[in-house]
C-alpha cells in the first residue's frame, strides 16, 4: 500500500518542478526550508515528544523523515505558486479552505494503511489546523518579499 503514497509523492514532486513557476528561486527556496523546518518541529512536538501521532512505529523513522521532505516541499511550492496574492479575502480563504481539505483527505488516505497512526490525535484537530498552517506557509512568503525589498 506504501507504493501508492510514494506513488503520490513522486506525482507531486513532478508537478511541484514542472508548473510554471511564478515564484523566484530564492522565494521557492526559502520558503522550502521554512515548511520543512516546520513540518520537522510540529512532528518533533507532536508525534515524538508527546506521541500523538507517528510514522510507521513510535519514535523516529528515516522512512518518515524522507516521506515529510517529498511532501512539505512540493506542497509548499505548488500551494503557494499559485495563491491568488492579488485577488479579494473571499477567494484567499476559499483557496485556503480547498488546499486545507485536500490535505485533510489525504490524511485521511494514508490513515486507511499504517504509514501514519494516531495515539490520541483526531483527524478533525488536523482539518482545524490546516487553515492556519496553509496562512502560516503564505504569511512567510509575505513576511520574506517585504524583508528583501529592504
Amino acid at each position: 500500500m506504501y507504493i501508492l503514497i510514494y506513488i503520490f509523492f513522486i506525482i507531486l514532486i513532478f508537478a511541484s518542478y514542472f508548473i510554471k513557476k511564478n515564484l523566484t528561486k530564492s522565494e521557492l527556496y526559502t520558503t522550502s526550508i521554512f515548511a520543512v523546518l516546520y513540518g520537522f518541529i510540529t512532528d518533533e512536538v507532536l508525534d515524538l515528544h508527546l506521541n500523538l501521532y507517528g510514522y510507521f512505529k513510535h519514535g523516529f523513522q528515516w522512512q518518515g523523515f524522507f516521506s515529510c521532505l517529498m511532501y512539505f516541499i512540493p506542497v509548499n511550492i505548488l500551494f503557494l505558486n499559485y495563491f491568488p496574492i492579488r485577488e479579494s479575502f473571499w477567494v484567499k480563504l476559499r483557496y485556503i479552505i480547498i488546499w486545507s481539505i485536500f490535505s485533510t483527505i489525504f490524511e485521511w488516505l494514508i490513515l486507511q494503511t499504517d504509514y501514519l497512526y494516531y495515539n490520541g490525535w483526531k483527524l478533525w484537530y488536523s482539518a482545524c489546523l490546516y487553515p492556519l498552517i496553509f496562512f502560516i506557509l503564505y504569511t512567510n512568503l509575505k513576511v520574506f518579499r517585504k524583508w528583501n525589498k529592504s
